[in-house]
């Protein structure tokens, strides 16, 4: 648990300073070999899942205090793989709403698509809403927060929400995520208040 919590403190800091999560694809490991991902930031930690030699879009969400492991998912739990064998996709914007993305929730269930095409919202409780992605902005003087909105073609339906780059847990899971959002849902007169994680992996 301690250090879990130093985690979750460091990691905005972390994320803000090496532009991340971001996507990666494998390189350099041979084609019958694979590339493992650890417990902890060290060959030494046992296995708990790894990659294939030819992976991509694996999403790294934070780097360890020396830079050369990078935090990563792998079934429900997160763990550590060598950067040395990480390569970042080129074209990720260093500070802007990263596009696309996925959303979830729980309590109740919900899930959040956001695309350059619009925005597809689906939940327990409301209806499934699409929406464009009409606006997004950048938070003047405060490095990785962002707001989107987009507004309904067909019905009074809107949506407005807030990433940050910081540490989040989905609650069920021992997967850490890298970007958190707060989300408001207009749709049928009612208006709903979300709060959950995203994903750029896909």
């Amino acid at each position: 648990m301690i250090r879990l919590a130093a985690f979750l403190i460091l990691l905005p800091l972390c994320a803000a300073a090496q532009s991340l999560p971001a996507l990666h694809d494998v390189m350099g490991v041979a084609a019958d070999d694979v590339l493992n991902i650890r417990a902890g930031p060290s060959a030494s930690e046992p296995v708990v899942g790894t990659l294939a030699p030819d992976a991509e879009g694996v999403e790294v969400i934070a780097l360890d205090a020396g830079g050369g492991w990078g935090r990563v998912n792998t079934g429900e739990r997160s763990g550590w793989a060598s950067m040395a064998y990480l390569e970042r996709q080129p074209g990720q914007d260093d500070d802007a709403l990263p596009v696309p993305m996925g959303c979830f929730g729980t309590e109740p269930f919900w899930s959040l698509q956001v695309a350059d095409s619009g925005l597809v919202f689906e939940g327990v409780s409301i209806d499934r809403v699409e929406t464009s992605l009409a606006t997004r902005t950048r938070a003047s003087g405060l490095r990785g927060r962002y707001g989107f909105a987009g507004w309904g073609a067909r019905e009074p339906a809107g949506m407005h929400g807030i990433v940050r780059r910081e540490a989040c847990s989905d609650g069920m899971s021992d997967r850490i995520y890298g970007l958190s959002l707060d989300l408001l849902v207009s749709a049928g007169g009612t208006l709903s208040q979300y709060a959950g994680c995203c994903s750029l992996a896909r």
